[in-house]
């Protein structure tokens, strides 16, 4: 396993679990339809990339039943189950989606239990190894929620706990509460407000697993990204993945596609070094922008 492509940027173990994983992993999102609502134009290669992914050494895999909603984990489940020892599954609640495929937040006890439970019966799993409590922004309430999250935690449904879209404040709250393995904010090449946030959470060995990490719903684009990946003869994808790997240890990634040719390009940056040169010419481009 060790020789797979993902394997090649390491390995990362969640804070108080004997949870391992490679620090290239694969998010399900883009395997939903159009803004990630619907079905697929094409559920066969949607499952020849979950497949492929394991195939190349991904052993972490970011979903949640509010992507389709369903469809991901349908999906997951079609392609997987019965799921291979070490296969970490992660999911993510807080949110659903409406008839029209609007984006409904939702973090009462009792709705928060119902979407650990139709993550567990649409995974075909009896507990969620890791769940993500997905907060709106930073005027909302994170202490109510994460009260709820150790309840299920202590009920046996939960095994961990991470947090997604807090702050800094938000997130000290919510380790008051219960113990906190990873944050899942907005963080790529050009957008850095979380850098700080990255640090501290390095020095505390807690995992940070940045979503959009290569622009999201607009694609990430800077002219020096370019001319360094021209210079590598790379994808920019593949040096904007590769920067982040580099850019702390505790970094995980779950970039997603529905295509198998773009997860090679992307787990192709588990195994690309960056020189120091181009280090210095990527970090410089959120301070020009």
């Amino acid at each position: 396993m060790n020789d797979l492509p993902a394997a090649a940027a390491g390995r990362f173990t969640f804070p108080g679990t004997s949870i391992s994983v490679n620090r290239m992993g694969y998010g399900a999102m883009q395997l939903a339809g159009p803004h990630v609502f619907g079905q697929p134009s094409d559920p066969a290669e949607a499952r020849a990339v979950l497949r492929e992914a394991l195939a190349l050494g991904v052993d972490h895999i970011d979903t949640s039943d509010y992507y389709g909603p369903h469809v991901t984990n349908r999906l997951i489940r079609e392609a997987l189950h019965p799921y291979p020892d070490g296969l970490t599954l992660v999911t993510k609640i807080g949110a659903w989606r409406d008839d029209k495929g609007g984006w409904i937040l939702g973090r009462s006890a009792d709705f928060l239990k119902k979407s650990v439970e139709d993550n567990l019966e649409r995974l075909g799993v009896d507990r969620m190894r890791i769940v993500n409590l997905c907060i709106g922004g930073p005027e909302d309430d994170i202490a109510t929620p994460m009260r709820a999250m150790r309840q299920m935690q202590d009920e046996g449904l939960i095994a961990h706990i991470g947090v997604s879209t807090v702050n800094a404040a938000q997130l000290q709250v919510a380790r008051d509460i219960a113990p906190v393995v990873c944050v899942q904010n907005h963080y790529n090449l050009v957008h850095r407000d979380d850098d700080a946030m990255i640090d501290a959470l390095a020095e505390a060995g807690i995992a940070y697993v940045p979503y959009f990490p290569l622009g999201g719903f607009s694609p990430l684009h800077a002219e020096e990204l370019t001319r360094v990946a021209d210079a590598m003869r790379r994808t920019p994808q593949t040096v904007a993945l590769a920067w982040l790997l580099q850019r702390s240890p505790n970094i995980l990634l779950i970039p997603g596609t529905s295509r198998r040719t773009h997860l090679r390009d992307n787990i192709a940056a588990a195994g690309l070094a960056l020189s120091q040169e181009h280090l210095r010419r990527l970090n410089g481009i959120a301070a020009i922008r």
